[in-house]
């Protein structure tokens, strides 16, 4: 078997990759079906006159929150407001609901969430608490508005896949989260997060998604089902920090990555805009016609996925 395919095998049997399937079955139970837009984008989009509102939520893993719970009181946050920028919007403001076994579980859970708030200038305005309960649980949700919108279903044939990532950080055991936001100056958060809706305002960019827990090559399958279109990836295009393994780097959590579909005439203008903030940021792959996720290396092809047979996401 070729290094190619044993990334390939290895990126179709992840954890992260396999909970994306779960989407279908709960939009089939919602009733979700008729409506093929309701489902894929990284939030909600509420059209109003002029603008949208955009609203979007993230419930957080058990276990993630025992081993680690600032910091997914912060994720709670930081996840939300990274939705609302893959769609060109803005914050408006988080609510929370929290689970604990009482104030002392509860405490640094609501401190992360506290940090971040303050951190990237967004709001809590409220949400729920329930602090005898039998275990810890939490979800976030959050409001935002896109002058110009950001969408899963508008890549294109011809279009170029670009991926930004921020490579200025470290692993946060034991998960595969890669934080490059604690550590940095509110500031700089602040104005990185800034780059997507001027993207979209500036119409360089129609279509982007969040890199979320599915990892890179996850989300690149969200965004051509999403579209319509087959994704080819060059796996060593993408960026990436020095000394991790590229089968780890590829199913990664980045505290900000983004996947960008761009036009070719569009392509160095999007690339100086984040080169300018330290982004880094590289051409990994092209858009096409067909319904195949391929990764591509010096002429070979390892197909991820088929969605003409193989839906992930939409029922």
């Amino acid at each position: 078997m070729s290094a190619l395919a044993r990334l390939a095998a290895t990126l179709r049997n992840s954890a992260g990759f396999a909970a994306k399937a779960d989407i279908s079955g709960v939009a089939q139970a919602l009733g979700l079906r008729a409506d093929p837009r309701a489902l894929g984008d990284d939030c909600a989009v509420i059209p109003e006159e002029g603008s949208a509102l955009l609203f979007a939520i993230e419930g957080f893993m058990p276990e993630f929150v025992a081993a680690d719970p600032w910091f997914s009181g912060w994720c709670g946050v930081m996840v939300n407001l990274s939705d609302i920028a893959a769609m060109g919007g803005r914050p408006i403001a988080v609510v929370d609901a929290l689970w604990a076994q009482g104030s002392r579980e509860a405490a640094p859970i609501l401190a992360g969430l506290r940090a971040a708030a303050e951190i990237y200038g967004v709001p809590i305005i409220g949400g729920h608490s329930n602090l005898k309960a039998p275990g810890c649980g939490l979800a976030v949700a959050i409001l935002g508005r896109a002058q110009s919108v950001l969408t899963s279903f508008d890549a294109k044939e011809g279009d170029k896949i670009l991926a930004a990532i921020d490579l200025r950080g470290r692993y946060r055991a034991p998960f595969d989260n890669w934080d490059a936001a604690t550590i940095a100056p509110a500031e700089r958060l602040r104005g990185d997060l800034e780059l997507l809706p001027r993207l979209a305002e500036a119409s360089t960019c129609l279509a982007a998604k969040d890199i979320s827990q599915g990892g890179l090559v996850g989300t690149a399958v969200m965004l051509a089902e999403c579209s319509g279109v087959a994704i080819t990836i060059d796996p060593f295009a993408v960026p990436r920090p020095e000394g991790v393994a590229i089968e780890r780097w590829l199913l990664t959590f980045p505290s900000f990555g983004y996947l960008l579909a761009v036009a070719p005439e569009n392509v160095d203008s999007v690339e100086a805009l984040f080169a300018a903030r330290d982004i880094k940021v590289a051409v990994i792959g092209d858009v096409t016609a067909g319904h195949e996720i391929t990764l591509v290396q010096d002429g070979q092809r390892e197909v991820i996925r088929n969605f003409a047979t193989d839906r992930l996401i939409c029922p």
